[in-house]
């Protein structure tokens, strides 16, 4: 019987026997909280009158991004359908603290409890725990009492060596120990990754699966990211790593743990889709099973061998407990619970001792809501107050005002704080000795949030940064008129046409997207507009943007084709410059208008 980590990170080992662990070191796993030494037998009682049956209480999360303090604006707010049909906002949800409350209500009582996570629990984090590369999300993940997570792409914003310190722990290689005295002990639940793998050893980066066990219930959990990661992250930081096909990967490991006797399996995935609604209790099997969601991971459910119960997703921030079916045409469910904390999935799989399976009709999964309403976690609010602490003299420091919040609609096309950011960057690179920038495209991804207008309007570098917390360096490139209007149709086609990226545009810059047609041809090529002038298909253009999108990231290939690249100041540092010197207490920043793209519909 393995130690738990939670009591001794001496009695480290890997459950998922036979894992290879490859480039990053020995990344481990082991049996989560409440483990049983007393465990029974295969399909026994071990004379304490336990029933065949067993409910076993499976709570996940995702796409938390280190978000500790509650979510402001339109990042903590959610979506609800009332009994009559119309919708509401829920507003005020979301925070570390809260969240572990509801946690630890929701398993009083239940004897046999999961918590699980399906990626994107750290990156593109608020300052208060990105300035300590996510350090403080992990301690608290570990206070949540998280027994597994799987990685999702943003795991990898810092790279793979990042991520195996993060795994194992230790001070941070360049920055050194954030705490005099203290080491950063790493997550005490393992991080998954079936489908990440050494490029030419082909063994997997870290663990592919881990097995649950208690009093002889066993319950295995395969992690994957989604295959396009390598698309939407730094290159350098995954250089060396493969990312496999999600469905084949799964199916894999699902028949090493059926062979291994483990019967009982959830697949934690970093992929999701788009409910019909945006609301959080929007019943998605209206009118059928999985009739209200679309987007990947309706085919990769789909796909997936039966074998699998239940499917954990994340990736697309929305909300849904579906029943999609699996390749037997049974329902089986896949659940995600949004985003930044602000709900959690309660599922009841009942197990069934003999068959050592899940009894599939009898799954139920349901979304709730983390209010603020309930106490405050404790050693999640001393936590968070520690490290506000270390933060503050950096974080608080004022760089502008804001007449207005700046919001962020994380369904809308065009966004105002997208607007805001373009436009910084437009005014940042336009200088002739700055790079001569005559447009900014900004990827849709790299705007985290929007800005909360304080009290007397001020930002502070904190707000400054949760909006924008890569610190990717500007770069300012040639492209022709050609190649603009291909990436425009870029957005909507190619790895794009499923699930569109619409970059946001500096306010120079205008065209119409006709979302009547499909595809390529949703970008009405003659509606392209520079300075109110048509573009010229010959004609080259300097073109601010970040260099993730220089790179080819989000499935923009042609923008890696461009030439003559000068190399700026970082994106955070261009848009802290634009709120500093365009603003003041006595003449603040409104919120730029949208308008800049036209859509029909």
């Amino acid at each position: 019987m393995a130690v738990n980590r939670r009591k001794s990170k001496a009695g480290r080992r890997i459950l998922a026997a036979g894992a290879g662990l490859a480039t990053v070191g020995a990344l481990v796993a082991a049996l989560p909280a409440g483990a049983s030494s007393d465990a029974v037998g295969e399909g026994g009682t071990n004379g304490k009158g336990w029933g065949r049956m067993v409910d076993v209480q499976l709570l996940s999360f995702n796409d938390l991004h280190g978000n500790l303090e509650p979510p402001t604006g339109s990042s903590g707010r959610l979506t609800r359908v009332k009994e009559d049909g119309s919708t509401e906002l829920v507003p005020n949800v979301g925070g570390a603290e809260y969240l572990a409350t509801h946690l630890e209500q929701a398993r009083a009582g239940h004897r046999y409890s999961i918590t699980a996570a399906a990626g994107d629990m750290i990156g593109a984090s608020p300052l208060l725990s990105g300035l300590f590369h996510d350090e403080p999300t992990i301690e608290a993940l570990n206070e949540m009492k998280l027994d597994v997570s799987s990685v999702g792409n943003h795991e990898f914003d810092e790279g793979a060596r990042e991520l195996a310190r993060i795994q194992n722990g230790g001070c941070h290689p360049t920055e050194g120990c954030f705490e005099e005295g203290k080491t950063f002990e790493g997550a005490n639940f393992p991080y998954l990754a079936a489908n990440v793998t050494d490029e030419k050893s082909g063994k997997p980066l870290l663990d592919p699966y881990f097995v649950w066990e208690k009093d002889g219930v066993r319950i295995g959990f395969i992690g994957v990211t989604l295959e396009g990661t390598a698309n939407i992250v730094s290159a350098e930081g995954v250089k060396g790593l493969k990312f496999g096909d999600e469905v084949e990967t799964i199916n894999k490991y699902a028949k090493v743990l059926e062979r291994k006797g483990v019967k009982s399996i959830v697949a934690l995935l970093h992929e999701g889709g788009m409910p019909a609604s945006g609301a959080y209790n929007y019943d998605c099997d209206t009118p059928g099973a999985g009739a209200g969601i679309s987007g990947p991971i309706v085919d990769i459910a789909k796909n997936i061998t039966p074998q699998v119960d239940a499917l954990v997703t994340g990736h697309t921030h929305q909300a849904y407990a579906c029943t999609i079916p699996d390749p037997a045409g049974k329902p089986r469910t896949v659940t995600s619970a949004a985003s930044f904390g602000r709900l959690y999935t309660d599922t009841t799989l009942t197990y069934d001792r003999r068959t050592k399976d899940i009894v599939r009709t009898a799954v139920a999964s349901a979304n709730h809501v983390v209010t603020r309403d309930v106490d405050e976690h404790g050693k999640i609010r001393d936590l968070i107050k520690r490290w506000k602490e270390l933060a503050a003299p950096i974080a608080n420091r004022p760089v502008g005002y804001i007449a207005e919040s700046v919001e962020n609609p994380i369904d809308a096309v065009e966004k105002p704080m997208g607007n805001m950011i373009a436009d910084a960057q437009l005014a940042g690179l336009s200088p002739a000795d700055k790079g001569g920038a005559q447009l900014a495209l900004m990827n849709p991804g790299g705007v985290r949030a929007p800005l909360t207008k304080r009290e007397g309007g001020v930002v502070t570098y904190g707000d400054a940064y949760t909006v924008q917390p890569f610190t990717n360096m500007m770069t300012v490139v040639d492209l022709t008129g050609a190649q603009l209007v291909t990436a425009l149709q870029q957005q909507v086609s190619g790895a794009n046409l499923a699930s569109p990226k619409i970059l946001q545009v500096s306010r120079n810059f205008a065209y119409t997207l006709d979302m009547t047609k499909t595809g390529a041809d949703r970008i009405v090529v003659d509606s392209v507009r520079l300075n109110g002038e048509p573009i010229d298909p010959s004609k080259s253009y300097r073109v601010a943007m970040n260099e993730f999108l220089t790179g080819g990231g989000d499935g923009f290939p042609v923008l890696a084709t461009g030439t003559n690249k000068l190399v700026g100041a970082s994106d955070l540092d261009v848009f802290i410059a634009y709120l500093t010197a365009g603003s003041s207490a006595a003449e603040p920043l409104r919120a730029p208008a949208t308008g800049r793209i036209t859509i029909v519909k």
